[in-house]
């Protein structure tokens, strides 16, 4: 027995095994940690670069290096417990709000940077849990409450994180960030999740990360689960970096951003709507008519542009109901597809989608900030969108 194990043989059996309820809870947490600054961080990489296109390029490198760790993920998970990770993960949030109360460009990459890596980790292992301890069958329902649950948190978490930054300074909105941090923490230590024994890897099991690309690359349905969960990404980070700068640059005024985010957060509750619908309609139906329909909200944001902020707020509030659907149902694809012995490896290429998605849109967006205004970023991505739904409704299958 090593010096970290320790025996409670009274305390363990009171702890009930893990549930939906049980990875809600710690997503709800860490989403709370996320969520207060996810205003913040665009409006004060705004204040230090002063302008919109040096915003996009900042987020552009912050996700190169980001993707990089991502990849690498696995042959951490391999060397050293999941739990460990996970860990290292929360106090990534805690390291990333300490270098962002410099209010410096180094400041600023490097919180951006371990908000990133700590991100990454807690994604990749909490999934795992997940596929661990969930049945297949029931994933599209686990996946509908999680999303619910989170729902308080983005929704409070943005408006509240920019009314600290803005009475009560920087420390104060960075200092709420470590706090949620350390509480999940500790309560992700009082579930003490394990790994699914019962599950032993299988002789494809590459380990370098190009291999694992190669290997996710060659099936099919996790390719098309990944374009879904770009798709939608690309949505929230648009949503969530644009939207405050749209509302900052036009003179409504940093509350007005963080009230835009929360917005459209506070529509995370219709997670368990979307989830009924996919069971009744069939995920692919669902799935596919909301990417259309963000298709044309969004072709609508890019028309009125900063011309009519409050107008084009509007449209993006509607593709981000919409949006969610796929939140709810989007990771389903991914996980009835995935093979249980190389889910650590599997889980990382899938997860690289978040770090694509904040990467990819704000290089092409500086481009086309460089010409146009605020209306083509939205315009940009309605394009994409309407590709994504036409992917989803050709190849997603009917059974989903």
């Amino acid at each position: 027995m090593t010096a970290t194990q320790v025996r409670h043989p009274i305390w363990l059996p009171a702890v009930r095994p893990a549930g939906a309820k049980t990875f809600a809870a710690l997503y709800a947490l860490e989403s709370f940690a996320r969520a207060s600054v996810a205003s913040v961080i665009p409006i004060q990489a705004y204040e230090i670069l002063h302008s919109k296109q040096g915003v996009s390029l900042l987020y552009t490198v912050v996700a190169l290096l980001g993707l990089s760790a991502t990849l690498f993920m696995p042959l951490l998970i391999t060397r050293f417990a999941r739990r460990w990770v996970y860990t290292t993960g929360a106090l990534l949030l805690v390291v990333g709000s300490a270098c962002f109360l410099t209010q410096s460009l180094a400041g600023q990459t490097a919180g951006m940077l371990a908000r990133v890596m700590g991100a990454s980790a807690l994604s990749i292992t909490l999934n795992l849990y997940i596929m661990d301890h969930i049945r297949r069958t029931d994933f599209m329902q686990a996946e509908s409450v999680r999303m619910a649950w989170s729902t308080i948190a983005w929704t409070g978490g943005p408006t509240l994180g920019v009314f600290l930054y803005t009475n009560f300074g920087i420390a104060v909105a960075h200092g709420v960030v470590a706090l949620f941090a350390v509480i999940l923490l500790c309560l992700f230590w009082f579930f003490r999740l394990s790994d699914n024994q019962m599950i032993r890897p299988g002789k494809i099991r590459p380990a370098h990360p190009i291999a694992n690309i190669g290997r996710y690359i060659s099936q099919p349905r996790l390719r098309l689960a990944w374009v879904i969960a770009f798709g939608r990404s690309c949505f929230w980070t648009t949503f969530f970096v644009y939207g405050p700068i749209l509302m900052v640059a036009t003179g409504q005024g940093k509350l007005a951003g963080g009230l835009l985010v929360s917005g459209g957060n506070a529509l995370l509750f219709t997670a368990l709507i979307w989830g009924r619908a996919g069971k009744r309609f069939g995920a692919r139906k669902v799935m596919a008519g909301s990417f259309f329909a963000m298709t044309v909200s969004l072709l609508a944001a890019g028309a009125t542009g900063e011309a009519w902020p409050l107008a084009t707020a509007g449209f993006l509030l509607v593709g981000a109901f919409f949006c969610i659907s796929l939140d709810a149902l989007g990771s389903t694809a991914f996980m009835r597809a995935v093979h249980s012995f190389e889910r650590p490896q599997m889980t990382a290429v899938y997860r690289t989608y978040l770090d694509l998605s904040e990467l990819l849109p704000p290089l092409i967006y500086s481009l086309m900030l460089a010409f146009f205004g605020l209306g083509s970023v939205f315009a940009t991505l309605a394009v994409f969108s309407a590709i994504c739904g036409a992917i989803t409704w050709r190849y997603l299958p009917k059974s989903m």
